[in-house]
């Protein structure tokens, strides 16, 4: 363990979601498929939190309800059902699923269960029409190894993805049932992992095993990693859909840095001497002090007849700006937790000003009528009077945590790495049985006889690619490690392309596409065959295959023969080629003259670059050696 967590006592846990590329969804026969055209029928609900058997709410269910928000759910009849709506009863658990589920079981060590159960989880963002997941425990107690290290995989579950969020408008969100009830294997570290590093090579090695069954489906959204972080004196905090792998470290490491900050922040209020009964629900409507102002957002507020609502947090000046980790401030939290419970767009606090067109005779006005001292800051806000209440509650509710702890909560992984509010933890006992779906058995016979026929584990993967395709120990890891290992052998066996080259294609080219913008996950796998199908038969250039991917991203439906023609990409003829080394030759009769055979070199590059990849190296080599000779 780092001495530098074992010290704060950081303990994480993992849980890895991965789509299974079964030809059915887990509860019903509807093709496991997301459709982009217009919805061919749509449909609203509003959930409500209903009581358990022992009376109790749950609070995050609470949490959503007083949002009061609708959802409209979209569909197809190609990739959703009366089962997806909600209007049928599930059919049974998909055996294809189970199987897979168990193979990625038995190839981390675990104990699968003797009968699987399913359950109902209760849900409550809308994003299933029941209000509650499916999932079933499948197998248990199980350890992978991390550099001389065991993890223990304490569980793995099979469970159905949720509907796909594709919009907000004001209280309606909209979903696609599209993805709702597609299989998503869910496996569980228990919180032994000790470092940001270790918990990100966890998370590759169980994407690794995942892969190595070929019978995971890959893509944007396919795969998604949520992280349990918690420190000594801190608390536990559950982070939602880290989207990336390279992000999973980061995640933890700036969770880490928010709670040690926000510790840091009770200890200096504790030290000022602010308690409590500092801090009260006090709220001023200052609207009068904004009547001319020049802030946009104050002014359209005033103008819808908002009023403007401000709190004074006693003791807070400067705190609000203090950075707590990378991006994520205290003030930012109070936003959070505003947004969330007061359905406003924001906050504005003294720890900011003067800023947004908000002048210090405006600051100074707020500040006497609020009776600020020096040591405070207040926090105002502009929306409908319910809005502006609520919010403002929020934020003292927040604040008077702030001097005790660092809350327990959920929050949102964002694609830098930081977190956001999301909602409140679950309670505990949200999980009760699902009678509509009958168990399943696991025999011994059944499991030894998909135990004789295990996938290769991801170390003989390793061995395998580097003395079959002769590939060298980089790229054989990068390739294990990507999506695309199924498609490689295939575009391996189907052509004569150089394996590294293919390898390369798949891992480094399309990282880097990745990196400046290109959406690579919208070529497909014909497109890539028929690609190296083209390279194969000399119509076209290895040097093309980054150009060529680019523009199929952003034409979905076309060939890599398209592409070809439309980016003039097709391979010229040797008689245009020797016209291109005369053009090139006679341009640089001079540099040929003064550096003799030495010329070659860069001569080769020129006429490389201007033929962008549409001729192979080998013949530029032998026309401008036989060109030069003559010259």
């Amino acid at each position: 363990m780092s001495s530098k967590y074992s010290k704060i006592g950081l303990k994480a846990g993992l849980e890895i979601h991965q789509q299974l590329a079964t030809h059915e969804k887990l509860f019903c026969s509807c093709e496991p498929q997301l459709f982009k055209e217009e919805p061919e029928y749509t449909f609203v609900r509003k959930l409500r939190p209903a009581q358990s058997e022992l009376g109790q709410v749950d609070s995050a269910a609470l949490f959503e309800f007083q949002k009061e928000t609708q959802i409209r759910y979209e569909a197809n009849s190609d990739s959703a059902c009366l089962v997806e709506m909600d209007e049928e009863p599930p059919h049974d658990l998909n055996r294809e699923a189970v199987e897979i589920t168990l193979l990625a079981s038995l190839m981390m060590n675990m104990k699968p269960v003797d009968e699987v159960h399913v359950m109902r989880k209760t849900v409550i963002d809308g994003s299933n029409t029941t209000g509650f997941q499916r999932t079933c425990v499948v197998a248990l107690n199980g350890e992978i190894d991390i550099k001389g290290k065991k993890v223990a995989i304490s569980q793995v579950s099979l469970e159905e993805d949720a509907a796909r969020k594709t919009g907000k408008d004001g209280q309606l969100i909209c979903y696609r049932i599209d993805r709702l009830g597609i299989p998503l294997i869910e496996v569980t570290t228990a919180p032994v992992i000790y470092s940001p590093e270790e918990a990100q090579e966890t998370a590759a090695a169980i994407g690794r095993i995942l892969r190595a069954t070929r019978r995971v489906r890959r893509g944007l959204g396919t795969i998604r990693q949520d992280v349990n972080v918690s420190i000594r004196d801190g608390a536990l905090i559950e982070i939602k859909g880290v989207q990336e792998l390279d992000l999973v470290s980061q995640v933890i490491t700036n969770e880490v840095q928010r709670q040690l900050g926000l510790l840091r922040i009770r200890d200096e209020l504790s030290a000022r001497g602010i308690t409590e009964n500092d801090i009260s629900e006090d709220f001023v409507d200052v609207t009068k002090i904004f009547v001319k102002t020049k802030c946009k957002v104050l002014a359209k507020a005033i103008k819808q007849k908002h009023p403007i609502l401000a709190v004074k947090l006693s003791g807070f000046a400067g705190l609000l700006k203090r950075e707590l980790a990378s991006g994520m401030r205290l003030g930012s939290e109070l936003a959070g937790m505003a947004r969330f419970w007061g359905r406003v767009g924001g906050i504005f606090h003294t720890d900011e000003m003067p800023a947004y067109g908000v002048t210090e005779e405006e600051l100074s006005k707020l500040a006497q009528l609020l009776k600020k001292q020096p040591q405070d800051a207040i926090v105002f806000v502009a929306d409908t009077l319910e809005n502006a209440t609520d919010a403002l509650k929020a934020v003292v509710a927040r604040s008077k945590v702030a001097l005790r702890c660092v809350p327990e909560e959920t929050r949102a992984a964002n694609p830098d790495g930081t977190t956001k509010y999301m909602r409140p933890r679950p309670g505990a006992a949200r999980m009760y049985p699902e009678t509509d779906v009958p168990p399943i058995q696991l025999t011994k016979d059944y499991l030894d006889e998909l135990g004789g026929r295990l996938p290769e584990l991801p170390e003989q993967l390793m061995k395998r690619l580097m003395k079959e395709y002769k590939l060298n120990g980089k790229l054989a890891k990068q390739i294990l490690d990507s999506e695309y290992l199924e498609l490689f052998e295939v575009l391996a066996a189907e052509t004569k392309v150089s394996a590294t080259v293919i390898a390369v294609a798949l891992t480094e080219t399309l990282k880097a596409l990745k990196r400046d913008g290109v959406n690579v996950d919208a070529v497909s796998d014909e497109q890539f065959r028929e690609l190296f199908r083209l390279i194969d038969l000399g119509k076209t250039a290895k040097e093309c295959i980054a150009e060529v991917l680019t523009w199929l991203a952003d034409n979905e439906d076309s060939t890599a023969k398209d592409a070809l023609n439309a980016l003039g990409l097709s391979m010229i003829s040797r008689k245009e080629l020797e016209e291109l080394v005369d053009d090139v030759i006679e341009k640089n009769a001079e540099f040929i003259e003064t550096r003799g055979t030495s010329a070659f070199g860069p001569l080769m590059g020129v006429v490389m670059k201007k033929a962008r990849g549409r001729v192979k190296a080998k013949l530029v080599n032998e026309v401008l050696k036989a060109k030069l000779e003559e010259a």
